[in-house]
């Protein structure tokens, strides 16, 4: 028995089956290996054995007795029935009731030795409901030996008809069949320097804990099984990531980029004020990787307003003078207008020519783009996903921009950038990402930072008011108004909804307009408005001839009118941390002092009041972030599942961070120092990466 039983499929493991199988399948559980890394989701503590006569009501107990009676009783509600069992130690007797478990009958007998864990009630009588039992062969065995009782015994999460008790019964028939020579994925150097359990040890006592353990630990993931397989799926996961990095690195462009005196001065001519000293690091870093013989892979993230974007056009001007096309890829149609339009202004005087493409072009003006990109005459296309669809193909793409990347899946980005023949790619992120994320979600690519607002940019004030301080909250909107000054509120929702009590955008705009601002214009924005009649409220906001907008968060990112200085944002509990930063971030794009109003109901929930609480209390994107980490987790962070995170079986971004620092540190050295082509572990990664952690290859 090697590897190969760790990646037999599950359906011809003895107790599974293909119906079982599928179960398993639907939470991504396909082979044996899977099985073994899917540890359980708490742990409990049925080693104390009580004495009958001991038991009182809201207890968990274990209880070990002879079964006198059992047999099925019928109750008022039709087609309801208990299986009714009665138990009995030296103490005394108890029963214990099964509710529609009616197959029990052919389970127990008088005269059995069986093992209870369960809660006791009072229902009647004194009673363990529902328990989980253990059937001893014989009155002469001892708690010990069983699985599900008298023991520290794994919970399993459940999954379609397999509940934890199954579940447990597999596990443990598959782990009394593991060999003692079990293929270990880690390097034996790592294990040792890190003293680490042998990995079957690791199984074995991740599932099964031995006597004594202590529970909060096993709970925490902290016993020293657990933490071998976390530090294990770390670092697979960094060793596979800078491998891949080093292949890239390996790569070479057809093309070569050049810095002279002319394109410095063709730089200078479209930029419309100094950079600051973080943008001025960024563009070195960009323009240094640029000139590389290799494909630049570079994150540059950047709070909101940090001037990421001019950054990122000042390298597309580099790359154009270079006679290589440009690809600028957004999420909305909203942002991807605005980068056009702006990216147009800027390069007016230039000879270079932009071009727009998104999923609302007609089909002839579609035609004349497609034709202007695959010719060459197009040099710089601004557009949304519409840029990674068939039918577009460039005559030398050089250079990929992809902003707020975390809203694209990882094939979209490997779609667009295979467009070219390995171009440079610079994706950028407003959404400041913590620094375990970036080692995991961004691994594989260099990072470049803009600390700091332009010159002129003030930090927005936040405060925070209970929706009941209306007519204060709607007395300083109406003071940035008589100032001269435009407004943001933003909603949650678009229409009013049944299932939660949430004024909506529709509603509120009308009353805002009628009954609050009579004299000034409201206007809606939202995402299910068509897109023509977004860009009539979207330009009528910028020109200043709509004083109120309101809108969801379509407006979340991208949206730049420097008149706005006040946002209300309504239901803000509702929002996540980093999407509330984010909307905070369309006001305070002037000069003039800007506020942010957080409304909410009097009474919150303690994870709300926090959310709240962390955002008044800073204006820093990256402080926001890694608070943000703790209280959603690493899987809704973005907000969205195509972010590129990996499929973490056993370690936790947020509580692991530590282990995580050491399992990257340990793969940097094996990578550099010890891996070849014929080590065990590039075998197992060269067939395992991409599918173990969920990801698909870039590029």
């Amino acid at each position: 028995m090697t590897d190969e039983f760790l990646s037999t499929p599950l359906q011809f493991v003895k107790g599974v089956g293909p119906r079982r199988a599928a179960d398993f399948q639907r939470v991504g559980v396909c082979t044996v290996e899977d099985l073994l890394l899917r540890l359980p989701r708490r742990y409990e503590n049925r080693a104390e054995v009580v004495p009958i006569a001991r038991i009182r009501p809201g207890q968990h107990v274990t209880v070990i007795g002879e079964v006198v009676t059992s047999g099925i009783r019928p109750t008022r509600r039709p087609g309801f029935r208990l299986f009714e069992l009665v138990v009995r130690d030296a103490s005394g007797p108890a029963r214990a009731v099964f509710p529609n478990q009616a197959f029990l009958r052919d389970v127990f007998h008088p005269g059995q030795q069986v093992v209870l864990y369960g809660l006791v009630e009072y229902r009647q009588g004194l009673q363990i409901s529902n328990p989980d039992y253990e059937i001893l062969r014989d009155a002469g065995d001892e708690p010990e030996a069983t699985i599900h009782t008298g023991r520290i015994v794994p919970i399993y999460e459940k999954v379609g008809s397999l509940t934890p008790r199954i579940q447990r019964s597999l596990l443990y028939r598959i782990l009394s069949e593991l060999p003692d020579d079990l293929p270990d994925p880690l390097p034996e150097p790592v294990r040792r320097a890190h003293d680490l359990l042998p990995r079957r040890d690791a199984f074995r006592l991740a599932h099964f804990p031995p006597p004594g353990a202590s529970i909060a630990d096993l709970d925490r993931q902290a016993t020293p099984a657990q933490q071998r397989l976390i530090f294990e799926e770390f670092f697979l996961f960094q060793a596979g990531l800078l491998r891949r990095r080093r292949l890239a690195r390996g790569e070479r462009k057809p093309h070569r980029i050049l810095i002279d005196d002319r394109i410095r001065e063709s730089a200078r001519q479209v930029l419309p004020f100094r950079l600051t000293p973080g943008q001025k690091d960024a563009l070195r870093d960009i323009v240094a990787d640029m000139q590389r013989p290799e494909p630049m892979h570079r994150l540059l993230q950047g709070d909101v307003g940090s001037g990421k974007t001019i950054v990122a056009l000042i390298a597309a001007l580099v790359a154009m003078e270079n006679g290589q096309q440009v690809a600028f890829m957004a999420p909305t149609e909203i942002l991807a207008d605005q980068h056009y339009l702006t990216i147009r202004r800027l390069l007016a005087s230039s000879r270079f020519r932009v071009v727009s493409l998104t999923g609302s072009l007609s089909a002839a003006k579609r035609r004349d783009v497609l034709a202007e990109v695959g010719s060459g005459a197009a040099h710089l296309v601004v557009g949304t996903h519409a840029l990674v669809e068939k039918g577009v193909s460039f005559r030398s793409l050089g250079l990929v921009v992809i902003d707020e990347q975390h809203r694209f899946g990882v094939a979209q980005r490997a779609t667009l950038r295979a467009k070219g023949v390995n171009p440079d790619v610079l994706v950028m992120t407003a959404t400041p990402i913590p620094r375990t994320l970036a080692l995991t979600t961004f691994g594989d690519l260099d990072v470049s930072t803009i600390r700091g607002l332009p010159p002129g940019r003030m930090p927005v004030r936040t405060i925070a008011r209970s929706e009941t301080r209306r007519e204060e909250i709607y007395r300083l909107v109406r003071q940035a108004l008589e100032a001269g000054r435009q407004a943001y509120v933003i909603y949650p929702l678009v229409e009013d909804s049944e299932k939660v009590d949430l004024k909506a955008a529709t509603a509120m705009a009308d009353h805002l307009q009628a009954e609050v601002f009579p004299e000034y214009r409201v206007a809606l924005l939202h995402g299910r408005l068509k897109q023509d009649e977004k860009d009539r409220v979207m330009a009528a906001f910028s020109r200043g001839e709509v004083h109120v907008l309101v809108a969801t968060t379509v407006v979340e990112v991208g949206v730049d009118v420097p008149n706005a200085s006040i946002m209300v944002i309504e239901h803000a509990e509702r929002f996540g941390l980093s999407q509330l930063h984010q909307l905070r971030g369309r006001v305070g794009r002037g000069s003039a002092a800007s506020t942010c109003i957080l409304v909410s109901p009097p009474r919150l929930s303690e994870a709300s009041r926090a959310r709240i609480d962390a955002l008044v209390a800073s204006n820093d994107g990256f402080e926001i972030a890694e608070r943000d980490l703790e209280l959603r987790g690493p899987g809704d962070f973005f907000g969205t599942r195509q972010s590129g995170l990996p499929s973490l079986r056993v370690g936790d971004l947020v509580r692991d961070r530590r282990l995580l620092e050491r399992a990257r540190q340990a793969a940097e050295r094996w990578v550099t120092e010890e891996e070849s082509a014929a080590s065990p572990l590039s075998a197992y990664l060269d067939a395992n990466w991409s599918s173990r952690f969920g990801l698909v290859e870039v590029g």
